[in-house]
């Protein structure tokens, strides 16, 4: 008889709450749970496919091991052992330098994804760390780490109370949403709209999003930054700056107009290609508006000035006094982060406390740009890359010029790949390592909740127990810290977990302002629950967080009504923990305690801005697009979320493909820096002119790969345009979009 099973969904940041139909140990249906506290019911394609992506055959089942050349299945302990034997001698001769680690988006929609990589790392002792996030979001985690002086907090747009919400180079509607975890975005900007609210959307395409708004802004690409500034230049121009209770709270208010003073809407509006009087217009709008929230994703991150935008995008929450209020941008406060503390100085937020070794761009947020992975491979000299352990990452897709670090990989002494497919990347392993299906994982939302627009908790254990040849996730991880970390006897996976928690009580109880100050640490890690490592692990930080129950130590209503794992467990379809709240100035972390506004990194770039306001603008860019049915590389490989809307197309304006020669069906040659490839054409008025789009993760054309649904219909990979030397400058992200192309029809 089929029955059912509660599973959050991992496919996007949305985390919606999913009821899972089941024949045996086969997924064979999915809908959306009425009862989660956060989703209500809500669902989308990646969700409802959620059975045809668990059962997909071409997911490995045992590991990979390169014997003669070749990748061949191997037993667990064999490809441990063979990278025990591979990776410390490496350290022990070239240094721990010589060992990278890749680490991929999907890292965060899983809970080992959370707790080893940091592990891992340590056991290593290697700076040379690669994520995605110098891919896309790198920006707003340091501006907000510049601002805040913490660059995880990161306010997120009071969706269910907002009066006004301006959308800068975010599609929600087709993304669910991006360092904004909502279930159900889009019902959220009709509800918005359906109260009397306003959407504005600024995108230089005319997205699912744009259509739901009340006023479309389709500016040049990349000049975020420059529209954002003359909005804030116009509200100080104009007196119509109101920062409220926040002045008490932020230095370099005072600085801010002179900083500014060269970005007005006049100067802007031919490199924004928008009328000044429009510019003027929606920052009295916002001004005006009794709640306002500004929120900036992807199309504003991964520009040449993705890191000026991202601030720009809170100077201007800041100086509407619409940061930290209900309706406004709030800072989320999720079960498993750190309790909140009382106002203070804090150590602050760095950037470049190191740099690579070969270009010797500064790293941020420990991390150094994707961008620059494989000339950190290819280059001789001591601190080489030799080694690399890739978790979830698929880098030759996803960064720029995929096909110089296709030939990196292969020249690597050893790769490890965690990844449930042999895909363009994972083929260079010399183990791979496959983590077990999504029916067979728990799932806790670790990073997601730091960004979601409602407090709550939810946990599901596996809905599917795991096979008797399959080791789950965490465990897999945790072995691989073992394995790392040289001769290792018989310790177990689980003794991972248990240093892990026992380094996080000494700590806790150390603290002179904790509750569990000179507590025994052995004595709370023996009241812990749960079945496994993993679980002890989230009830821990459950206990301790903002929340929990503190083992009782902060008396005896925290210890009834605080957090545990067994009080979540008892909740399956989750805990609803309220609404957003103001956090200020508690959550600042700044060396003054205070909100910089204009800190010295910010300052120093804005000349850079200020020149390009005498660019002459490109005849035409290129920019990405969201599917709704995709995400990023992920998904190609599922039958029932290909075609449709979903495909890889040159999109091109009508008159920009009757000026070149262009026709719908057609084919064209697009040729940037980087390189050049082709691509079927699809004219469309959704794109404005001088503008091209083309969808990112494709290219799944590779040898050696066993991606039967994606190779049929590989596409073409866009970063292959781009050789990596564009960057944003501080945050050390690629610009993969609004960068110039030429286009050439082909027969």
């Amino acid at each position: 008889m089929p029955r059912t099973a509660l599973r959050i969904c991992p496919l996007c940041e949305a985390t919606c709450g999913l009821t899972l139909t089941l024949e045996g140990t086969t997924v064979t249906g999915a809908r959306g749970d009425r009862d989660d506290v956060f989703s209500r019911g809500f669902i989308c394609p990646k969700g409802a496919a959620f059975g045809a992506l668990d059962g997909d055959p071409d997911r490995l089942r045992t590991p990979l091991v390169r014997r003669g050349g070749r990748l061949r299945e191997a037993g667990w302990d064999e490809a441990y052992e063979t990278i025990a034997a591979a990776v410390p001698a490496l350290v022990r001769e070239h240094g721990a330098q010589s060992v990278g680690v890749v680490l991929g988006n999907p890292n965060v929609h899983t809970m080992a994804g959370a707790l080893y990589p940091p592990l891992l790392l340590g056991a290593l002792g290697t700076r040379n760390l690669f994520t995605a996030s110098t891919l896309d979001q790198m920006p707003k985690h340091v501006s907000s780490g510049l601002l805040f002086g913490d660059p995880f907090a990161i306010p997120v747009p009071d969706l269910d109370r907002t009066d006004f919400l301006l959308l800068i180079g975010a599609n929600p509607v087709e993304s669910n949403g991006s360092l904004c975890t909502a279930p159900d975005f889009p019902g959220r900007l009709k509800a918005l709209r359906a109260r009397g609210g306003t959407l504005v959307v600024v995108d230089p395409r005319r997205t699912r999003t744009a259509r739901l708004a009340d006023r479309h802004l389709a500016p040049r690409p990349g000049s975020d930054a420059l529209l954002l500034a003359a909005l804030a230049h116009t509200l100080l121009e104009e007196g119509l700056a109101a920062p409220g209770a926040l002045a008490e709270h932020t230095e370099g208010l005072g600085e801010l107009a002179d900083a500014l003073g060269s970005f007005t809407p006049e100067a802007v509006a031919p490199a924004c290609d928008l009328p000044a009087g429009e510019i003027r217009t929606l920052a009295r709008e916002l001004a005006a508006s009794p709640t306002a929230a500004v929120y900036g994703r992807i199309g504003s991150c991964t520009v040449e000035y993705g890191t000026l935008a991202s601030w720009l995008v809170d100077v201007l929450n800041v100086l509407t006094g619409n940061l930290d209020r209900p309706g406004g941008a709030l800072f989320p406060l999720p079960a498993t982060g750190p309790r909140p503390r009382p106002a203070g100085p804090g150590k602050g937020f760095s950037l470049g406390r190191w740099h690579s070794r070969v270009s010797g761009h500064p790293e941020a947020k420990s991390e150094l740009p994707t961008a620059a992975l494989a000339e950190e491979i290819e280059t001789p000299g001591e601190g080489r890359i030799r080694a690399l352990i890739a978790i979830a990452a698929n880098p030759v897709l996803s960064a720029p010029d995929g096909r110089r670090l296709d030939a990196a990989l292969a020249g690597l002494d050893f790769m490890v790949s965690v990844d449930p497919y042999l895909n363009e990347t994972s083929r260079h392993a010399h183990v791979v390592l496959p983590p077990p299906p999504p029916s067979q994982s728990a799932h806790h939302d670790f990073a997601f909740n730091g960004f979601a627009v409602r407090n709550q908790v939810r946990y599901t254990r596996p809905a599917v127990p795991l096979e008797a040849d399959r080791l789950d996730e965490c465990e897999i991880l945790a072995r691989l810290v073992l394995a790392v970390s040289g001769p290792h006897g018989s310790a177990e996976p689980s003794a991972v977990d248990e240093t892990a928690i026992r380094a996080a009580l000494a700590k806790e109880t150390a603290d002179r302002h904790s509750p569990l100050h000179a507590a025994d640490p052995e004595h709370l890690a023996g009241l812990l629950t749960g079945e496994n490592g993993p679980e002890r692990r989230l009830d821990l930080m459950l206990r301790l967080g903002p929340y929990g129950d503190l083992f009782g130590a902060a008396g005896p209503e925290r210890a009834r009504d605080g957090l545990s794992l067994d009080k979540l467990l008892a909740h399956p379809h989750g805990i609803d923990l309220g609404p957003l709240r103001p956090r200020l100035p508690g959550l600042l972390r700044t060396r003054s305690g205070r909100i910089e506004l204009l800190p010295d990194p910010i300052a120093a770039e804005l000349p850079r801005l200020r020149a390009a306001l005498a660019d002459r603008p490109a005849a035409l860019v290129l920019v990405g697009r969201r599917h709704l049915r995709s995400n990023n590389s992920w998904l190609h490989n599922v039958p029932a979320l290909t075609g449709g809307s979903n495909r890889c197309t040159l999109q091109v304006h009508p008159q920009d493909a009757e000026r070149l020669g262009l026709a719908d069906g057609g084919r064209a040659r697009v040729t940037a820096g980087g390189g050049s490839l082709e691509a079927p054409v699809e004219v469309t008025d959704t794109v404005r002119t001088g503008v091209v789009s083309l969808p990112h993760g494709w290219g799944h054309d590779r040898d050696g790969t066993r991606l039967a649904v994606a190779g049929a219909a590989p596409g073409v990979n866009v970063n292959q345009l781009l050789d990596g030397s564009r960057l944003d400058p501080l945050s050390g992200t690629a610009v993969l979009n609004g960068f110039p192309v030429t286009l050439t029809p082909l027969p």
